[in-house]
C-alpha cells in the first residue's frame, strides 16, 4: 500500500478518539518528534496531525494505542495469512480474481511502501499468458493487533479492483471493512510512535 489515506473521507476521521489519557502515567519519557515521522499523517488535517505531535512528545501516545488495541493477532505464519485473505475476498470479492501467493514480507521497507504491496505478474502456461497476483505485508505486522492487520489485508484486496487510490476503492475498502478510515489513522499513529520509539508490546 503506497501513498496515503482516503484523503476525501477526512470528517469520517474527526472522531479519532486522539485525546491525552487524562492523568494517567505515560508510557515512555517526553521525546522529541522527528520530522519525517509526521509523513505518516501527511494526508490528514494539520489539526489532528498536531495533537498527535503532541501525544507523542508528552509519551502518552502509546499508552493510548494499548488501550485501544490490547491484544496481537495470532495470524503469523504466511499460511495463516493466505487463509485471511482468502476468506476476506471470498466473503466480499467473489467474483474478483484469485490470489495466487500471500507472505509477509521482512524486505518490505514500511516507509517506502507504508504497509503492503500487490503485484501482478504475468506467467507463461503452455500457450497462454496467465496473471499471477501476489499480497506482501511488512513483517512489521505479524504482530500487530487484529483490526490493523484485517485493515491492510482489506487495502490490497481492493487493489485487486481499483488500482488507484479514487472513490470507488475507498467505498469497496469501507464496504469489506465499516471502520477502515479510523483503522487506517489509528495505524498510521502506530507507525509514527513507532518509528519515534520502538515497537509496542501487544498483548
Amino acid at each position: 500500500m503506497a501513498g496515503g489515506c482516503g484523503r476525501g473521507d477526512r470528517s469520517e476521521l474527526g472522531h479519532c478518539g486522539l485525546r491525552g489519557p487524562g492523568r494517567r502515567a505515560p508510557l515512555r519519557h517526553p521525546l522529541t518528534v522527528k520530522p519525517r515521522v509526521v509523513n505518516y499523517l501527511g494526508g490528514y488535517p494539520e489539526s489532528l496531525q498536531n495533537q498527535a505531535r503532541e501525544l507523542l512528545a508528552q509519551g502518552t501516545l502509546g499508552e493510548l494505542l494499548l488501550r485501544k488495541y490490547p491484544k496481537a493477532h495470532d495470524v503469523r505464519s504466511d499460511r495463516a495469512l493466505f487463509d485471511l485473505v482468502q476468506d476476506l475476498r471470498t466473503q466480499h470479492l467473489r467474483g474478483g480474481a484469485a490470489v495466487n501467493k500471500v507472505c509477509y514480507d521482512s524486505k518490505l521497507q514500511v516507509i517506502a511502501h507504508a504497509l503492503g504491496t500487490h503485484t501482478r505478474r504475468a506467467q507463461v502456461q503452455g500457450n497462454q499468458l496467465k496473471a499471477r497476483r501476489e499480497i506482501r505485508i511488512a513483517t512489521v505486522f505479524r504482530e500487530a493487533p487484529p483490526e490493523f492487520l484485517d485493515m491492510i489485508v482489506v487495502h490490497e484486496l481492493a487493489h485487486l479492483k481499483h488500482a488507484d487510490h479514487d472513490k470507488a476503492f475507498y467505498q469497496l475498502c469501507t464496504h469489506m471493512l465499516p471502520d477502515y478510515h479510523q483503522l487506517e489513522f489509528d495505524v498510521r499513529l502506530y507507525l509514527t510512535y513507532r518509528e519515534a520509539v520502538g515497537p509496542l508490546p501487544w498483548g
